[in-house]
């Protein structure tokens, strides 16, 4: 099993995600990070349908460092900061496709284990810790 991966989707910026000034709106940076997370969880997970994706988010909080305007080509990086019993944490950096050290925006979110039968939270599945050791960078 390789440790330290990163997970890679680019972004498309949208003309309908700009402000009156010409940026992305702060909002829909959080969009971006959930395109991610479907990303992540359809690709890592094999999640193609909303009742398999067993998570719920708990919390986010983001940075914003650079605008995104319309033109830039920006790609979301993420990767998995903690595992615990029953949630787990993403990193998230918003950085520009030609170069990833041209940083927009950094976050970080907390996901808990969801049980949507029972409406209770839930231990993380050992097949599901796995995948997400692969891309714990701490």
């Amino acid at each position: 099993m390789t440790k330290n991966k990163i997970f890679k989707t680019d972004i498309d910026v949208r003309f309908r995600d700009l402000d009156a000034m010409g940026h992305v709106n702060n909002a829909v940076y959080f969009t971006y990070f959930e395109e991610g997370r479907k990303n992540f969880s359809h690709e890592i997970f094999r999640a193609s349908d909303p009742s398999e994706f067993r998570f719920i988010l708990a919390h986010i909080c983001c940075d914003f460092l650079s605008p995104v305007k319309l033109a830039d080509r920006v790609a979301l990086l993420m990767s998995v900061n903690r595992i615990g019993t029953k949630s787990f944490g993403y990193e998230y950096r918003l950085v520009s496709r030609s170069d990833d050290s041209v940083v927009y925006a950094a976050a970080e979110s907390v996901q808990v284990c969801y049980d949507y039968n029972e409406n209770t939270s839930m231990a993380i599945p050992d097949e599901m810790k796995e995948k997400l050791s692969e891309y714990t960078r701490r």
